[in-house]
């Protein structure tokens, strides 16, 4: 069985991080501290980092353990405390990875040993052999995906942290990186092509050039090494050769330059890329946007080959507010959301481009239903993943409790908010029926008012049996209400339960019979709840009367259905007509619009979405 790490490598070039200690030192950590102990006196620092980078598209986080050998921590009084530090630092960005919902390998970074054993120090190959061996032991013991040994200025001691880390781990993916001199040589005066040649025999997995002054003199080293070896390649550059004004160091080589160099960088071989010195995640955010344009970008993490959209979203036409639905709610602002069908089979292309237009009009969220009528689709988290990763959209996942047991449901919502799911919309799911699912069995072992007391248990750090989990979940929980419901007075009863159940939102059905929505708001404003009514755009007479007729608890009034009949061919744009007016009639008792695009029509749903928007 493969390493996922290899397997990822095979489909696509990796993007990795960008600069730790210049990101540390950007924040006020001077320069002369040790920076791998702030993995101990200043783990949010640190952490805030690995988001940035996270968040810029960086697939591989490297741990701030850069320097965090037992050697050249005893410049800093430190070595006691080695062990410490690294464990800290896989701690730490494990969690990054764990707050921002998205996957990234995790690498155990591992430097020279620092005190000159290139040039003929006090240490000798054995001590440092020693040293790499301790480090390497404590990071795959905290649970890294891989080891990059980086800034080598020798083959020799790039060698002997090589032997160390495979007698520890024969298996641990491992690349290793060398830097170069101005002549394109190391400290020791090795080629490039030897140093591929010389650690590929040694045990790395990929050999690589890091800590170059700019692109263009890495990709130099990395095309002689393309050219001696078949090893996969690695390539992290500078942003060029520091400079110091006014006794601030900044780096000349902006993020354009990276990303103008990122197509050749992976023409040259690289199957790794990303920044050292003077990188920022702008750097690691221009090299993400660049190999999505590219021919070797990948699918992201979807299974087919061709399931990425071909819709990239220019930075200017996204809303740069990137607060999240609960704190939009919270604020006080009317949000729209807007719900996505799951894909029936293996490729979420049509759902994705969907999205991307929605996002274009400025939707808050997207709502992923769970099999909506009891037809098998595509899981609703791994859909949300996708809006997430591709699109950067935040969802309102559909959770019902018609086909999970209770370990299957909070398993999978806590699998969910591992990978940054934190909008839940609590509902029972249709019955199963028809088209040869009639047999299926639906579990509900609770009813939603039981899902929305579980997700408050876990976010207090308590399962439904009781025990106490390692940390409280964060989720924010929604409700399902009906405001034409037979009996308003049992619905509204229900509600009641759901919001002392832990409800923080609520999700209406659609809706269409203005009064009944204002009998209906004016009994649940007592649950000081943000209330977002469901609105389904109708296209034609016939729609009409299917929903009237056939969709479980969504009543049309006559009058409606009358307009729909008299509009004809204009059905679509009356259908439209009549929900702007439905929304500008609630508009004083909601916070916000659930938007449920009829036959997948995602287009009129972002016309609707812009519209709204420049209403609000």
């Amino acid at each position: 069985m493969t390493h996922p790490f290899f397997d990822a490598l095979e489909r696509r070039v990796l993007l990795s991080d960008g600069a730790m200690g210049t990101a540390l030192r950007d924040r006020g950590v001077p320069a002369s501290v040790c920076l791998d102990e702030r993995n101990l006196s200043d783990p949010q620092l640190v952490q805030a980092v690995h988001t940035e980078y996270l968040t810029a598209g960086a697939e591989i986080i490297e741990t701030n353990t850069f320097g965090a050998n037992r050697l050249r921590l005893r410049s800093f009084d430190l070595a006691k405390q080695a062990a410490e530090i690294n464990a800290a630092g896989v701690a730490i960005a494990r969690e990054a990875t764990r707050d921002r919902g998205l996957h990234a390998f995790i690498a155990g970074a591992v430097g020279p040993v620092g005190v000159g054993l290139a040039s003929g120090g006090t240490v000798t190959l054995k001590q440092a052999h020693k040293a790499f061996a301790e480090q390497a032991q404590v990071l795959i013991d905290s649970g890294v995906d891989l080891i990059m040994l980086e800034t080598f200025p020798s083959l020799a001691e790039a060698r002997q942290a090589v032997e160390a880390v495979r007698e520890v781990r024969k298996d641990i993916p491992l690349i290793v990186q060398v830097t170069f001199q101005r002549d394109g040589r190391t400290w020791m005066g090795e080629e490039p092509s030897a140093v591929a040649r010389e650690l590929r025999n040694a045990g790395a997995d990929v050999v690589g050039v890091n800590c170059m002054p700019g692109p263009q003199a890495a990709l130099d080293i990395l095309e002689e090494m393309s050219r001696a070896s078949k090893v996969k390649l690695s390539v992290q550059p500078n942003a060029g050769h520091p400079r110091v004004v006014e006794r601030e160091v900044s780096y000349p080589v902006t993020p354009g330059v990276f990303a103008e160099y990122t197509p050749r960088l992976v023409a040259a071989g690289a199957v790794v890329i990303g920044g050292c010195c003077g990188t920022t995640p702008e750097h690691i955010s221009a090299m993400h946007d660049a190999l999505r344009k590219s021919k070797d970008a990948p699918a992201d993490e979807t299974p087919v080959a061709n399931a990425a959209i071909d819709l990239v979203l220019p930075p200017e036409d996204l809303d740069p507010d990137d607060a999240t639905l609960r704190e939009k709610l919270a604020a006080g602002r009317f949000v729209v959301t807007a719900e996505i069908d799951p894909p029936r089979g293996l490729n979420p292309r049509r759902a994705l481009q969907g999205a991307a237009k929605l996002r274009l009009a400025g939707v808050d969220a997207v709502n992923v239903a769970d099999s909506p009528m009891a037809r098998v689709r595509m899981s609703a988290f791994a859909l949300a993943v996708l809006l997430r990763q591709q699109l950067g959209l935040e969802p309102v996942v559909h959770v019902t409790t018609r086909d999970r047991n209770l370990l299957a449901l909070q398993a999978d919502l806590i699998g969910a908010h591992v990978l940054g799911t934190r909008n839940v919309l609590c509902l029972r799911g249709d019955i199963p029926s028809g088209s040869g699912y009639a047999k299926a069995v639906g579990v509900w072992d609770v009813t939603p008012v039981g899902l929305l007391r579980i997700l408050k248990g876990l976010n207090e750090g308590i399962d439904f049996a009781g025990s106490a989990m390692a940390q409280p979940t964060s989720f924010f929980s929604g409700a399902a209400a009906n405001p034409t419901a037979a009996s308003l007075e049992a619905e509204i009863k229900l509600l009641r339960r759901k919001v002392e159940a832990g409800a923080d939102f609520v999700m209406t059905q659609a809706i269409y019979d203005i009064e009944a929505l204002e009998r209906f708001l004016a009994k649940a404003a007592r649950f000081k709840v943000p209330i977002l009514i469901g609105v389904l755009p109708l296209h034609s007479q016939r729609h009409a009367e299917f929903i009237h007729n056939e969709l479980p608890g969504v009543v049309i009034p006559e009058s409606i259905r009358d307009r729909m009949k008299e509009a004809g061919e204009q059905g679509l744009e009356e259908g439209a007509a009549i929900a702007r007016e439905t929304i500008q009639a609630a508009r004083g008792g909601i916070q916000g619009i659930y938007l449920i695009p009829a036959f997948g029509r995602y287009d009129v749903a972002a016309e609707l979405v812009e519209q709204i928007k420049a209403e609000a």
